[in-house]
């Protein structure tokens, strides 16, 4: 979770420091995460005495002073405190790539099926996957609590189901709502006509 008062930093390069009171560390160096402010790559996560707050690590999070850095921490003040140096990344986001790529062969196909497979097995209330991308082609643009309702599910849930899907390049999330991504078109069309689709 990043501030929404930091976020116009980041993407620009401005805020280069993080703070936070984790109980345990929630980031690894080293990796890309996907945040409100965006791709947002981790080069440094260390855990700081909040007395040894810098300024110059303070101004790099957005602080006019460290005093101020660490009268802004929230949390447990027995949990340790991370400094995280952080960078933003302006590459395309796999998911995007992927998504955009509608041109499925009987491989691709077959792969996507046994993925969706997968996340229908592993699901405790059954079979989840076929029902989520219908619904989103047939009501694109609509509110995932209206979704999931339609669906007799709760909200957080299905929320949380769509992302899987996001992450295989199937859907698109919008403002209000999802829509299939070209990729996820592509997919349905190919279980539509049996010449075309990968077993499942």
């Amino acid at each position: 979770m990043i501030e929404k008062r930091l976020q116009a930093g980041i993407r620009d390069g401005s805020i280069t420091v993080l703070f936070r009171r984790w109980r345990a560390r929630q980031v690894t160096a080293g990796n890309t995460y996907r945040t409100a402010a965006g791709r947002v790559a981790v080069d440094e996560v260390r855990v700081v005495p909040p007395a040894r707050i810098t300024r110059r690590d303070a101004l790099a999070a957005g602080y006019r002073s460290a005093d101020e850095a660490r009268a802004d921490l929230r949390g447990d003040p027995a949990d340790p405190v991370y400094l995280l140096r952080i960078r933003p990344v302006h590459d395309p986001d796999p998911r995007d790539l992927l998504a955009a790529d509608d041109r499925l062969g009987p491989a691709d196909l077959a792969a996507i099926g046994q993925r969706l497979d997968r996340l229908d097995r592993a699901s405790a209330a059954g079979p989840w996957t076929a029902q989520t991308l219908a619904i989103i082609a047939e009501r694109p643009e609509v509110r995932a609590p209206d979704l999931a309702a339609t669906l007799g599910r709760e909200t957080a849930p299905f929320k949380l189901d769509v992302r899987k899907l996001k992450n295989l390049g199937l859907t698109i999330s919008l403002p209000v709502g999802y829509r299939l991504s070209p990729r996820g078109a592509a997919y349905l069309r190919s279980r539509s006509n049996p010449e075309h689709t990968a077993p499942r």
